[in-house]
């Protein structure tokens, strides 16, 4: 049955403070649940917790998802959850072309979007109940890869092939993956620099929808998949038709 809200239930969000996680935890505020959001940075969670308001259901949290033993104590500390998602993303310096890539930068994106992912499904399963969900959040570059995203590629579609098994392994609870476009949020500072608009303007004018992303068009896919109890396993692909083009 899909449910209509999210009322008094209890969600993580992982890259809950900047971008579509920030969208998606004021969504999930406004339907009546209670938020967590987590981040490696105690002063951008601080500045999310001002903006957001709510202080009586929102909390904040501390923790690098790439070392196992803060996600354990992370879900230690936390109890039981209803749904889990991460739009945690470190991408910064790997966006080269392949004789510029430096190995621990692709090491950070692999740590950020796979084995953070991965780490969540281990420690936070046994804390959701039946009926709860893991959203994770892959990206148009695993297939319509350009020059210079070769390692967020591949990463996103490794992370889509993780959903899939994770799903078979961890079901009856839900495990899906939002597959973003191009989507107007801080992380194109890593990918664009100064040209930021005007990339983003010129992928506008090639794009279906007439337009690039917005992190609320991410975070109504989010709590689709969070809500609806009979999708697992998938990537739901919101990316404006750039798979068209």
């Amino acid at each position: 049955m899909q449910r209509k809200g999210m009322d008094m239930e209890k969600i993580l969000i992982v890259g809950g403070s900047s971008g579509m996680g920030l969208a998606l935890a004021g969504r999930c505020l406004e339907e009546g649940a209670n938020v967590i959001i987590a981040g490696r940075g105690e002063a951008k969670l601080s500045a999310a917790r001002d903006e957001l308001g709510r202080p009586g259901t929102l909390e904040t949290a501390v923790v690098d998802i790439s070392r196992e033993d803060e996600v354990a104590a992370l879900f230690g500390r936390i109890g039981r959850l209803d749904h889990i998602v991460s739009t945690a993303a470190a991408i910064e310096g790997a966006y080269r072309l392949l004789p510029e890539i430096e190995l621990s930068a692709a090491q950070r994106v692999v740590e950020s979007k796979f084995y953070g992912p991965l780490l969540l499904a281990k420690h936070g399963a046994p804390k959701l109940p039946p009926t709860g969900s893991l959203t994770f959040v892959s990206g148009i570059a695993a297939y319509r890869p350009a020059a210079r995203g070769s390692v967020v590629a591949a990463v996103n579609a490794a992370l889509e092939g993780l959903v899939r098994a994770l799903a078979v392994e961890l079901a009856p609870i839900r495990v899906n993956a939002v597959s973003p476009g191009w989507v107007d949020t801080p992380i194109w500072a890593f990918v664009a620099g100064e040209k930021k608009d005007e990339t983003l303007a010129a992928m506008a004018k090639r794009l279906p929808a007439g337009r690039v992303g917005q992190p609320q068009d991410i975070a109504d896919a989010i709590g689709f998949l969070i809500r609806n109890g009979f999708t697992t396993g998938e990537t739901l692909h919101v990316e404006g038709g750039h798979r068209l083009v």
